[in-house]
């Protein structure tokens, strides 16, 4: 595998790769303009791994406000999973936001994402209770 930080090349590879992706929420907000701009103001924090043909096998999309990181959209194609790349993905992007000075990060899963709870549990991270997200549209 190829690790990198992803570009705005990546997008279309990155959007099959999510929507081929089982317990993955998609909206509006990743649209080819939502996800540039996020890149654009999160540069090189955010990563895509390749297989050794090149394609795309995984993301992770991750960025800050300034204060805490945000991740969203980890995925590896069912090919490559099992390899690490999951894992190597996400402590390179923990590693840009430390370097930020970001000290701790947040992502969300869907509550019915079995496998995607068992992942991050299995990797350390800590599933919190007593938080309740609301969200509106602008």
């Amino acid at each position: 595998m190829r690790y990198r930080a992803m570009i705005a090349e990546d997008y279309d590879a990155a959007g099959r790769l999510w929507g081929n992706t089982a317990g993955m929420g998609l909206s509006s907000a990743d649209s080819r303009e939502g996800i540039l701009q996020f890149l654009g103001r999160n540069p090189g924090i955010s990563q895509v791994c390749e297989a050794e043909d090149g394609t795309l096998a995984g993301t992770v999309l991750c960025g800050h406000d300034g204060r805490r990181g945000y991740m969203y959209h980890v995925a590896v194609s069912t090919a490559c999973r099992g390899k690490g790349a999951g894992r190597e993905m996400v402590s390179r992007a923990l590693s840009a936001l430390r370097a930020d000075g970001i000290l701790k990060c947040h992502l969300m899963v869907i509550e019915g994402n079995g496998l995607g709870r068992s992942f991050w549990s299995g990797t350390g991270w800590e599933e919190r209770d007593g938080i309740v997200l609301f969200s509106q549209n602008t």
